[in-house]
């Protein structure tokens, strides 16, 4: 399956795409809000076969070269039954600013409302990740929710915890359908 954009191919992974990732995945400024850390080569490589046998995780590709740019997750929460499904993205610097990021998720929640049946989208971001908030709004997401020291992804060095704080995001099918003229 492969969605697609005006200027963007979204398609799932395949193994061949590790190089890609590792030109995002590998620095600290990409993984920084991420419950991992920079990833070498070779856990790319192994990344790349994982997301290629998972379908939470979309590969978006700019069409003039099909160079992978970035990934959305895009994943059903349970229970299943609430038909709610959680949005993330994570994009290589070089392509940021260009509406890229915005473009990949608007395409995906079309296809989620549209063809999924999906009731409601959540996003959820760290509040100091501006540009991830800030994404979430264009995608005329209200924001639910401030959950303080909800998680975390590390252990300070003696052992304990480093908690981070949440924002959550939500839109409904009737609100992204009603605007879909604009999307």
């Amino acid at each position: 399956m492969v969605l697609e954009t005006d200027r963007l191919f979204i398609r799932r992974f395949c193994p061949e795409d590790w190089s890609d990732m590792y030109d995002y995945l590998s620095q600290e400024q990409v993984v920084k809000y991420e419950p991992y850390n920079v990833l070498s080569k070779e856990e790319c490589k192994q990344l790349a076969i994982a997301r290629s046998d998972n379908k939470a995780f979309w590969a978006v590709c700019l069409k003039v070269n099909n160079k992978l740019i970035g990934n959305v997750y895009f994943q059903q929460q349970k229970p299943e039954e609430f038909l709610t499904w959680e949005i993330g993205y994570v994009f290589n610097p070089t392509y940021y600013k260009k509406g890229y990021a915005t473009e990949a998720c608007k395409r995906v929640m079309k296809y989620g409302f549209e063809n999924l049946g999906v009731h409601r989208i959540i996003g959820k971001c760290n509040p100091e990740n501006t540009s991830s908030w800030r994404l979430l709004e264009r995608l005329m997401m209200r924001k639910e929710g401030y959950f303080k020291k909800i998680a975390f992804f590390s252990k300070s060095d003696n052992g304990q915890p480093i908690w981070h704080d949440c924002y959550q995001y939500a839109i409904l099918d009737e609100e992204f359908l009603s605007d879909s003229i604009e999307r």
